[in-house]
């Protein structure tokens, strides 16, 4: 484990009551690349980045359980640094091609449009299940999420 991880998880926790401190969380950076991770930590501190979408093809791949309500995410930029923790507040299991305006919205990224939304993670769909022999199509089902950051 990271001590800066361990370190900064201890220093959410002490910000919470003794009988309501979680006992798990994950740490992670979101996105493909380093610049990607980077540009969603900022928006996501900024208070612009609310939602996020995976592909549950690619949670099955791995063998890893969906993120469920209340989970606690330490987010992580590109080299590691532990930004915030965040905590999922809602998660639903939707087509590519039902995600809606005001999904994208929330995601925060291009210019909020769902035009936008789908170009860009399109593009990113295609990169990324390359990896599982998978590629993007109008019905795979996503793992939405929205979060919240509580601590930073």
């Amino acid at each position: 484990m990271d001590e800066r991880i361990e370190q900064f998880w201890q220093a959410y926790l002490a910000t919470l009551p003794e009988g309501r401190r979680p006992t798990t969380y994950r740490a992670e950076s979101w996105g493909d690349n380093p610049q990607l991770a980077d540009e969603l930590a900022a928006l996501i501190i900024s208070g612009k980045k609310t939602a996020t979408c995976s592909a549950l093809w690619e949670w099955e791949a791995e063998g890893e359980p969906i993120p469920q309500v209340g989970l606690k995410t330490i987010l992580l930029s590109s080299v590691g640094e532990p930004l915030a923790v965040l905590e999922t507040t809602e998660v639903s299991i939707r087509a590519y091609q039902e995600v809606d305006a005001q999904f994208a919205h929330d995601e925060g990224e291009g210019d909020l449009t769902l035009q936008s939304w789908r170009e860009g993670h399109w593009r990113f769909f295609d990169r990324t299940l390359a990896r599982i022999g998978k590629k993007p199509m109008l019905d795979m089902p996503l793992v939405c999420e929205r979060f919240r950051v509580v601590y930073r």
